[in-house]
């Protein structure tokens, strides 16, 4: 009878025991959850401001008055949306390098000026002359140059603010030109004006939530007054 008694409480030990250990791991399911959630619903709510923030900075480059009109000369602008704090830049595709126009020895330039070494210069320059020499369709996608011998993932996350797909020019226009890529390329100062932005830009929305969750939102677009009934802008890339 003691055996049994004896037998008997083990079991029972073991059975609280392994409870235990399913109630721990209940426990810790429903943290990750909550945590989850908890991510998504303030995810979601900065990333709808943030888009509000793009709207934002969408009317003010389209403000007639001339004293109101946002540059896109990447100064920050600081707005609110439901109580979310935003900050705004807005930058011209007329000031950066675009990957298919711009000469191959000015991206050189650019990449030695971030740090790249003469081997990877040269598998970058290289590949891109080839790219174009062979008459293959032009770079579409920014995320392509990532795929270029030669080019690493730090390089890339480098020069990215300074590279375009969208102003078809051959040089930077000095006057939207970051001070990294005037200093790279040996730019002149130039005074922004509106009317000379063109009409490709690119948005940094930026929203911080009041318990600090920030997202930032980047897009490219192509503004489109003219139409009436229409969408104001037309999105090229959108990148969270």
């Amino acid at each position: 009878m003691k055996l049994q008694r004896g037998v008997a409480l083990l079991v029972v030990l073991w059975v609280l025991a392994l409870l235990s250990v399913l109630l721990a791991s209940l426990a810790g399911w429903v943290r990750l959850e909550s945590r989850q959630a908890l991510w998504q619903r303030q995810h979601t709510e900065a990333l709808m401001a943030a888009e509000a923030g793009v709207s934002l900075a969408v009317a003010a480059l389209l403000d007639s008055n001339p004293q109101r009109v946002w540059l896109a000369d990447g100064q920050p602008h600081l707005s609110s949306f439901a109580g979310n704090a935003l900050s705004l830049r807005v930058f011209s595709e007329r000031g950066k390098l675009d990957l298919n126009t711009a000469p191959v020895t000015s991206m050189k330039r650019l990449f030695a000026s971030l740090g790249a070494s003469g081997a990877q210069l040269d598998d970058i320059g290289h590949a891109l002359d080839q790219r174009r020499g062979n008459s293959q369709a032009p770079l579409r996608l920014l995320e392509e140059l990532r795929q270029l011998p030669g080019m690493d993932q730090a390089l890339y996350v480098q020069a990215l603010p300074d590279l375009t797909l969208w102003s078809g020019l051959d040089a930077p226009d000095p006057a939207f030109a970051s001070p990294r890529l005037k200093r790279a390329l040996g730019l002149p100062n130039a005074v922004p004006t509106a009317s000379e932005q063109g009409p490709v830009l690119s948005v940094d929305s930026q929203a911080q939530l009041p318990d600090g969750f920030v997202t930032t939102l980047r897009v490219t677009l192509l503004l489109n007054p003219s139409k009436e009934g229409t969408r104001p802008y037309r999105v090229l890339r959108w990148q969270e």
